[in-house]
């Protein structure tokens, strides 16, 4: 039997466009210096910006810690490639 990760409700706090916490992540799918692509319990979330680093990573309890020069932040319904094939990115940028 598969045990079930218990995880918070999803939540988003940005500080002075230099940090930020995220709860409710499922995955961390890419990150590099200017783009952090998460998925999370309300779909994906994609956090833009200069200089970006994932301080801190526990994905038992769905926490990021994100920091960086924080330009934008977007929601997006996709989760998952689904059955279609389609890739992930094909998804968001459609």
């Amino acid at each position: 039997m598969e045990e079930k990760q218990v995880r918070g409700p999803h939540r988003l706090v940005v500080n002075n466009r230099k940090t930020s916490l995220v709860t409710g992540v499922l995955d961390v799918l890419s990150f590099d210096l200017n783009e952090i692509l998460l998925e999370t319990e309300q779909g994906m979330l994609m956090v833009k910006g200069t200089d970006m680093h994932v301080n801190r990573l526990n994905l038992e309890k769905g926490e990021v810690d994100l920091s960086g020069n924080i330009d934008s932040v977007a929601y997006s319904d996709v989760h998952k490639q689904g059955k279609s094939g389609e890739s992930l990115l094909g998804k968001l940028f459609r």
